[in-house]
């Protein structure tokens, strides 16, 4: 299983990170059976969130991994928390309350990482330092990170928190790639060349941030697949079966190795509970695409290069 760091946290994770929003629409035996074949196959990150399934995600999690017999200690787990409904909540007190909320649902003393969901409005940093620190002193919480944040909003952050900030999870596929395609039509009016994050790819590498890439097949917000959508994108989806076959893979083991190919070092975040889904994204993990192919199926999904 490919490999990647965790930020500057030391640690290597694997290049694949399993997405459990999902989940709930297994049956006992089913996610029994799907958090088995991932931990045979190395991958052993599982992406929660307090908001999945109104918590019931990480209660069905817990439950399946107490029936099967894994070990705790060989599992990194992260959740996310801070979306409350209509608002959302960097308070000190939710922050704490909803790690507290978190490890009982899944059963854990500690949470590996806890990631800051979507940023808020009403933030105030020094209570995010008090929280961190509070959960990172009484071992609850290992590791830090945040999810949908832009540089600027990070470094308000780091103004008061001390720990690293190891993650930014962020929306990437190959046709919602705006932070390339910002880097890419500089000082341009094209669509492209708007920048709607501030560099957020340029900031986490220099800053040693990994990048989690939420719905790598997904286009819009959730408005679904572009893989096989032959009638969105028809030259995407003629490339992907081009290369597909050339590589000896699929069109989303491809989709896949295209997001690996970066060399920012992403992190994908499967969300997928098919195993034979899972396989052919582990395929494309075990891919390099040439630059040539890469810049290709860029263009393909609705990009220009200046």
């Amino acid at each position: 299983m490919k490999t990647i760091p965790l930020g500057a946290s030391g640690l290597s994770v694997p290049a694949i990170a399993v997405g459990c929003m999902r989940i709930t629409g297994l049956s006992e035996q089913e996610l029994d059976r799907h958090l088995l074949n991932c931990m045979a196959e190395g991958l052993n990150f599982f992406d929660h969130a307090d908001i999945y399934g109104a918590g019931r995600c990480e209660e069905v999690f817990a439950a399946s991994v107490k029936r099967t017999g894994l070990r705790r200690e060989d599992m990194f787990l992260q959740s996310k928390c801070g979306i409350r409904p209509g608002m959302y909540d960097f308070s000190r007190e939710h922050i704490l309350s909803s790690v507290d909320g978190i490890l009982k649902r899944l059963d854990t003393d500690y949470l590996d990482m806890l990631l800051l969901h979507r940023p808020d409005a009403l933030m105030e940093p020094e209570e995010v330092a008090e929280a961190f620190d509070t959960l990172e002193r009484s071992g609850k919480v290992r590791y830090f990170g945040v999810s949908n944040h832009r540089p600027t909003q990070i470094e308000l952050l780091k103004k008061c928190v001390r720990q690293p900030i190891c993650v930014d999870q962020l929306q990437f596929s190959l046709p919602e790639s705006g932070m390339v395609s910002s880097g890419l039509e500089v000082n341009m009016t094209t669509p492209g060349g708007a920048d709607h994050d501030g560099a957020v790819l340029e900031y986490c590498r220099l800053k040693d941030i990994t990048v989690q890439a939420w719905s790598p097949f997904q286009y819009g917000f959730f408005q679904g697949p572009f893989v096989g959508n032959r009638e969105q994108y028809p030259e995407l989806n003629q490339l992907l079966d081009e290369l597909a076959e050339a590589y000896a893979a699929t069109p989303t083991a491809i989709a896949a190795a295209w997001i690996f190919r970066h060399p920012a070092k992403i992190q994908l975040i499967a969300g997928t509970t098919s195993p034979d889904r899972m396989a052919q994204i582990l395929r494309g993990s075990e891919l390099t695409l040439t630059r040539e192919d890469w810049y290709r199926l860029y263009l393909a999904a609705g990009h220009i290069l200046p």
